[in-house]
């Protein structure tokens, strides 16, 4: 037998597709579907179980700078701990950035993870976001993502993606961002994130429609169930009452069809559903309106979101010397981008508090309803940034640091507090070092799923669980 696209199989001795064939692979086309990741394929005769668990992962593009957010040194020189004072959270002895109040009062949710380290050197972008949403150590090209490694493990039963990706990384992927994000890794487009928004259209623009649900080439509902019947007239196996169906497809062509034409699919995506306090709770910023979709995606039943921690652009502002949706790339002078410390796009004075707010707003709605507990929450960059500040022209900023960085950890039986420690500056891991390979294995075991399953022939991870985050 031969493998074809969406599970299908064709007798090897074929020289050529038939003519059902060909309408099988070119169906989805036909009914006008471009979404890779959107319709999951699934194995001949399989049954798609519902995640249990599910998982809001949020990067912060960039880089945030660990020892003016979660890893303070308040009695370091100058150079070192920034302007920013500590405050005190509700978990006696730990201390947060004084822009994070509302994080503050709620420290009783997550866990502060202050030793993630990359033990490889790694200087650019795309290679530590690759480690860090693979949860690996040199991952390999192909590596699929966490979120892919999921949605091939726990499908959804709904009719939407098992995976969503949040705000597009705008810009050179090389450059700035994993070219890798959107391919699925060896695991192939079926598990790669349905991709949505752009800072060209996000949820906190008053015009925003979700563009990336429309059938290619702006088929309407109406011509997508036209197309659904013309498949079926030209050939009635392909009718969902077909007795000669190919097995696997019906399903996969009734999933489309209610993605292109039925408003379920879309629901989980319209924020403006909510009550405006709600959205004015998390924030009429990108990074806000993005959570608060990742919250209604997870009760809508999707498994895994990540979300791009992009705040958007300060007023009068745009993307200056950085890359578009990289809020926390804060190099300060030398690209052009203004003060680490002020409130431009680049600042930390425009970007902890709408994460702050966007942050806890979340913890607050996934508690309130009941969905904490089944949410695991991860909050990381793909490294950390200098303890020495650096800059140029006058204007302060921090560069890239992998050998010592901060993560959050929320939800899904993770408990309050500390793990590891940084040194007196935040330069190098001083207890408990954390890599990508053991975040990754900590993930899989809060979303419950064994540590010793394999994807093909590979493990899904080679690091040690941090069982002590675990109540």
């Amino acid at each position: 037998m031969l493998n074809m696209p969406l599970g299908l199989q064709v007798p090897s001795s074929c020289s050529a597709l038939t003519r059902r064939q060909m309408l099988q692979v070119g169906g989805l086309g036909m009914l006008g579907l471009g979404l890779p990741g959107a319709v999951s394929a699934r194995e001949p005769g399989s049954q798609a179980a519902g995640a249990e668990k599910s998982c809001i992962f949020i990067v912060l593009g960039g880089g945030p700078t660990h020892v003016d957010t979660w890893d303070m040194k308040p009695e370091a020189p100058s150079e070192i701990r920034g302007p920013y004072k500590p405050i005190a959270t509700s978990v006696p002895g730990v201390h947060i950035n004084e822009l994070m109040p509302r994080m503050a009062k709620l420290s009783q949710h997550y866990t502060l993870i202050r030793s993630m380290t990359h033990a490889s050197p790694i200087r650019n972008h795309p290679d530590a976001m690759h480690n860090i949403l693979c949860g690996q150590a040199k991952a390999p090209d192909d590596a699929p993502g966490c979120g892919s490694v999921m949605a091939k493990l726990r499908p959804t039963r709904h009719n939407l993606t098992s995976y969503a990706w949040l705000q597009r990384c705008d810009g050179n992927t090389t450059v700035f961002c994993s070219p890798f994000i959107s391919t699925g890794g060896f695991l192939g487009k079926p598990y790669a994130p349905l991709m949505i928004g752009s800072s060209a259209n996000n949820p906190s623009m008053v015009n925003y429609r979700v563009s990336e649900l429309d059938t290619i080439v702006g088929t309407s509902s109406e011509r997508t169930l036209e197309r659904h019947e013309l498949l079926r007239r030209l050939d009635p196996s392909l009718s969902t009452n077909g007795r000669h169906a190919a097995a696997g497809w019906d399903d996969l062509q009734k999933r489309a069809v209610e993605l292109a034409t039925g408003p379920d699919a879309r629901r989980p995506f319209a924020v403006e559903d909510e009550p405006s306090r709600l959205r004015d709770r998390y924030g009429r910023h990108p990074l806000g309106q993005y959570l608060l979709m990742a919250r209604r995606l997870v009760e809508s039943g999707v498994g895994f979101v990540s979300v791009n921690g992009w705040c958007g652009y300060a007023p009068g502002e745009n993307s200056q010397g950085g890359a578009a949706s990289f809020t926390w790339d804060m190099h300060g002078g030398q690209m052009g981008q203004g003060n680490i410390f002020g409130t431009g796009s680049y600042g930390l004075g425009w970007a902890l508090p709408r994460l702050d707010e966007a942050l806890s707003a979340l913890l607050e709605d996934l508690h309130e309803r009941g969905l904490l507990k089944s949410t695991l929450v991860v909050v990381i960059g793909e490294f950390g940034r200098t303890p020495k500040i650096t800059g140029a022209n006058g204007v302060n900023g921090r560069d890239h640091w992998t050998s010592c960085f901060s993560a959050v950890l929320a939800g899904a039986g993770i408990r309050s507090g500390v793990y590891g420690a940084s040194d007196k500056i935040g330069a190098y891991v001083k207890d408990r070092p954390v890599r990508p390979q053991d975040l990754g294995a900590t993930l899989y075991r809060a979303l419950g799923v064994p540590l010793d399953t394999r994807v093909g022939s590979r493990p899904i991870t080679t690091g040690e669980p941090l069982l002590e985050l675990f109540q």
